[in-house]
């Protein structure tokens, strides 16, 4: 009893975090139980009280949020000067009102010229100098070099060698044995790398039409790796792109993390987001899927920052993005609905009618750079409206009832919801099926997260905690909005923008865990401050352990499922490319195809040729008696058809059972010397 006594009077000193440190440990508990394939429901009783600890910690004000920069005019909104928009005058002294009325002609005369769905050097020279002289002329240049000077003056030379630590760490997890994971591509490998190889041959398009149309972002940038690391058309070429996309993605949510908190948010948000089991998958895929949370990170990053600081850059270069992204990645057009979103709760939340009116003003550069981006697209919208919708709408299209839609709706919205925590849904090719799409300290802190974003926003009332909270379903509607085919939510990649906020509040929590605790220990004496570095322990310890963890999903765990449900086209590749060594030719060398088996055109990646396909239907056989021998037929296990049909073609031929490295993907070679 005694021990026990001294035991109750060591948590009740004023420096030891007791109560955050029990909802931690609760909610990681929680979050633990529902890792596959315990899926344990006694972990809602645990969340619960994991809350119900958090709500006790906020309230004594043990675990707060980082306070977020204030807004610049709020304190003096008296003082602030409103111009029309369209008074340009108001904006531009000399030249620059003709150059900015030149970048409008120039815009104009592209838009014309974008017609036919191609870049050509007069269109595409005609939009970037129109778009150059747009955004030099909107630009304000005022204090740039100054506050230049005094940001370099201020920088912490040891914060930055940590930040770039924390960057090379990330970049591992992107890069690292990236040869082998993926391990294999599939047919969508095929289309891309075909548009790309289009573009190699001077097609060079603003909207890729095949496999239901694609914006081009990818297909460039994947054709400039290529060219630049020496990659050729290839699946690494692909896998190479998005990883460095993946990379790229980092400093805009380290800068979003200081902007909804401090410079620590920021740290602990790239760290979370560089080693996500989420986000290095998509990354490595080699397909469109991380130019939505790049894109998205950058828009939300300077929306934010331009609603703070009233600043006109921040909003033009919000507009570039914003545009820009709508290149990129399909799901990226739900960003113009949250751009709106933004301003509208900012709006919401401010009473000045001056405040009002120049937030129109704001959206409205926003918009009109956005559209400025937009234009080649936009034209090939206009002309052939059908296919520029096909891939979007084809998700929405759906014969069922106002009702029964309504109820797919929110029956997609509560599974996305869950994705964080529960289940990512089922789609093998982008994740690892029903298990949580954050890793279990990720995981525990976001839910944590939530409520302490939800208390400080009914103490506070500032618009970005509300925006936050909106942000996360928003952003996951690419998901939601899969009406026709509901088994395909949640997807992590058309979900993939909703990642961003998610670590963000994640980030959030796990600032406030470190510097509440602290600050509260260190209010205290002797020993009750001397405890201080308990949380600092505590999170080294739950870093460490999240980034083994998703060191295992992504390089594990994935490879291995992946590997499983993938054919294995690499090595029919290296059975062709050894045929042709061999004899010196590979036209007479073929893959015959079956059913719910490989797609022809991949063996062909291996080998650097993205427009060959292998392919030999069975009524095709004949034809091939009048080639010369040798001859190589690659046929699946089960069809005993063409094996049947090789045998009585060629009666001379040998076959043989090529065993596959990976259980369950060998194949038959049948081969003809004479």
């Amino acid at each position: 009893m005694q021990n026990e006594s001294s035991l109750l009077e060591a948590l009740k000193l004023r420096g030891f975090p007791w109560r955050p440190l029990a909802a931690l440990v609760l909610a990681l508990t929680a979050q633990l139980m529902l890792e596959p394939p315990a899926r344990e429901w006694i972990s809602i009783a645990l969340y619960i009280a994991a809350i119900c600890f958090v709500v006790w910690s906020f309230l004594r004000g043990e675990w707060a949020l980082a306070r977020m920069a204030e807004d610049i005019y709020h304190g003096d909104t008296e003082t602030l000067r409103f111009k029309s928009f369209f008074s340009v005058a108001s904006w531009f002294r000399g030249s620059k009102q003709i150059l900015f009325f030149l970048s409008l002609l120039l815009l104009g005369a592209a838009f014309y010229f974008f017609r036919g769905n191609q870049f050509t050097v007069l269109n595409l020279s005609l939009w970037l100098a129109g778009l150059a002289l747009f955004v030099f002329g909107l630009w304000d240049n005022r204090h740039q070099f100054g506050r230049l000077k005094s940001s370099l003056q201020k920088m912490d030379w040891e914060w930055l060698a940590l930040l770039l630590a924390v960057f090379a760490f990330a970049a591992f997890f992107r890069f690292y044995r990236l040869n082998e994971v993926l391990a294999e591509p599939f047919s969508d490998h095929a289309e891309k790398l075909l548009d790309v190889y289009d573009i190699s041959n001077g097609n060079t398009s603003i909207f890729f039409i095949r496999n239901t149309g694609r914006e081009g972002l990818q297909m460039y940038w994947t054709f400039l790796v290529a060219t630049l690391f020496g990659t050729g058309i290839s699946f690494l070429s692909l896998k190479l792109g998005t990883a460095l996309i993946g990379v790229f993605t980092l400093p805009f949510v380290y800068l979003l993390g200081k902007e909804f908190g401090n410079p620590v948010v920021g740290f602990f948000a790239m760290f979370l987001f560089g080693i996500s089991y989420w986000m290095n998958v998509i990354a490595r895929i080699g397909l469109r899927f991380p130019l939505y949370p790049l894109f998205a990170a950058g828009t939300l990053l300077f929306l934010t920052r331009g609603l703070r600081t009233a600043s006109r850059n921040d909003f033009l270069l919000c507009g570039l993005l914003l545009g820009l992204g709508l290149h990129g990645y399909t799901p990226f057009r739900i960003m113009p609905f949250v751009v709106l979103t933004a301003f509208t709760i900012f709006v919401l939340h401010n009473n000045s009618k001056a405040i009002r009116a120049q937030a129109l003003q704001w959206l409205t550069i926003v918009a009109v750079t956005a559209l400025m981006v937009f234009l080649p697209l936009l034209r090939y919208w206009m002309e052939y409206p059908e296919v520029f919708g096909l891939r979007a709408f084809s998700r929405l299209d759906s014969a069922g009832t106002f009702g029964s839609l309504a109820g797919v709706f929110f029956s997609n919205l509560l599974n996305a919801l869950l994705m964080f925590n529960v289940d990512d849904g089922n789609i093998w090719v982008n994740s690892l099926p029903h298990r949580p799409a954050l890793d279990v300290v990720t995981g525990a802190f976001f839910v944590i997260g939530l409520v302490l974003l939800i208390l400080r926003y009914l103490r506070q009332r500032d618009w970005r905690d509300l925006f936050l909270l909106v942000l996360i379903p928003l952003l996951l509607m690419p998901s939601v909005l899969s009406l026709a085919y509901p088994e395909e939510n949640p997807a992590l990649n058309r979900a993939g923008g909703a990642a961003v906020a998610a670590i963000l509040v994640s980030a959030m929590a796990v600032e406030g865990l470190v510097v509440g605790t602290v600050r509260g220990a260190e209010s205290g004496q002797g020993p009750e401050k001397r405890r201080g570095f308990i949380p600092y322990i505590l999170v080294g310890i739950l870093l460490a352990a999240a980034s083994f963890q998703n060191y295992d999903l992504v390089l594990r765990q994935f490879d291995r499922y992946f590997r499983i449900g993938a054919w294995n086209s690499s090595e029919m590749g290296r059975s062709i490319r050894f045929f042709g060594d061999v004899y010196g030719r590979m036209d007479t060398a073929w893959i015959v195809p079956y059913e719910q088996w490989v797609d022809t055109r991949l063996p062909a990646l291996w080998m650097g040729l993205p427009n060959r396909d292998f392919a030999l239907w069975p009524d095709q056989f004949a034809s091939t008696l009048t080639l010369p021998a040798p001859k190589m037929f690659i046929f699946n296990l089960q069809d005993l058809d063409t094996k049947n049909a090789l045998k009585q073609l060629y009666p001379n031929g040998t076959l043989s059972r090529y065993t596959s490295a990976t259980t369950g993907k060998d194949y038959m070679i049948f081969f003809v010397e004479e």
